[in-house]
């Protein structure tokens, strides 16, 4: 056996078998957080949500896969055919890609490559070629007006996670996510860069295109934005990265601040708990605080978003950077790489 894993034919047999053991549960896990979503906004705004198709609304994402599969897809008579169904896929295979590098558990990782950090960065900023296609390929006015107000949003909180990500660098000493997470064995880095941490889960709110930065789905404005045209799986399928990102950029913040699969505490009973439960138990806390969001907070106007954007998190996070550095530098805190 361990022969046949040598092999060519047998490494990539392997990497494929990774691969699904991830993807598997995590288009589940996408499937089932459209139903937990629905259900949480239910009992914060004193309804059931959904309830009638299967045990406790079980079964509703399968019902709704169903009736998304049975409908007819419609492409406008104007659109450009090729790029028009080709840019949901390019958001949805984004939104799966990114998965390659995230460590579940202490070498749980179908790539544990140095530079996992950068690849994360490069696939969330390719995020944005899906959104600015589906509106120009749609041949309407309100798609590509929507596409480039949601490309305008997602570029501009890009520059403040940059920073944060940076500042977090600063403190590991390596690109390797993996290494990111051992560095918090001690301390998680919520405590001493929790300011950090706030902007960071706002500008994911944002990049994820989630209330209250829901711009794009702003129905008085621009009658649902980039992806007004779309219907049926083509639809659904920018619907289901939109959920992929979320749980995304959740175990993106788990690994940057909350110890990824590290317990809160070393010593029983928290350590009996397994590393994967954790990691999964701290990305459902993130996606929680998403759905808590959008049931509390109104919508941002556009100006609004882009001054937040621009003039706040950017010179905070570049001055918190700065002392970050200075800190580390004064002090001999510096992480030796080498």
């Amino acid at each position: 056996m361990e022969a046949f894993l040598a092999t060519p034919v047998g490494i990539l047999a392997l990497t494929v078998a990774k691969a699904m053991a991830l993807l598997v549960p995590l288009l589940i896990g996408v499937a089932y957080l459209t139903w937990a979503e629905r259900k949480i906004l239910g009992a914060m705004q004193m309804r059931k949500g959904p309830n009638v198709v299967g045990p406790f609304g079980l079964l509703q994402p399968f019902a709704d896969a169903l009736k998304m599969l049975m409908k007819e897809t419609i492409i406008p008579s104007g659109a450009s055919r090729a790029l028009f169904l080709m840019a949901p896929m390019i958001t949805f295979m984004l939104a799966m890609l990114a998965w390659a590098v995230i460590p579940v558990n202490d070498g749980w990782a179908i790539a544990d490559i140095n530079v996992g950090i950068l690849y994360l960065f490069a696939i969330s900023s390719l995020g944005v070629y899906g959104i600015i296609i589906a509106g120009w390929a749609s041949n309407s006015k309100y798609a590509f007006l929507g596409a480039l107000r949601s490309a305008a949003q997602m570029v501009s909180y890009e520059v403040s996670m940059g920073f944060v990500i940076v500042t977090v660098l600063l403190c590991v000493g390596s690109l390797n996510l993996t290494a990111i997470v051992r560095a918090q064995s001690t301390v998680w880095f919520i405590i001493p860069l929790f300011p950090m941490f706030v902007i960071m889960f706002i500008s994911a709110l944002a990049e994820t295109n989630r209330a209250p930065f829901d711009l794009p789905e702003g129905e008085s404005e621009l009658v649902a934005g980039f992806f007004v045209e779309y219907s049926s799986m083509s639809f659904a399928l920018f619907f289901l990265g939109e959920y992929a990102n979320m749980i995304l950029m959740s175990a993106l913040i788990t690994i940057l601040f909350l110890g990824g699969w590290l317990p809160p505490m070393a010593f029983e009973p928290f350590t009996w708990i397994p590393g994967p439960l954790w990691f999964i138990l701290k990305i459902c806390f993130c996606l929680f605080v998403f759905v808590w969001v959008r049931a509390t907070f109104p919508r941002y106007r556009y100006d609004q978003l882009m001054r937040l954007g621009w003039k706040v998190f950017l010179p905070f996070s570049l001055v918190w950077l700065v002392i970050t550095a200075a800190v580390l530098k004064l002090a001999g805190w510096l992480p030796v790489v080498g």
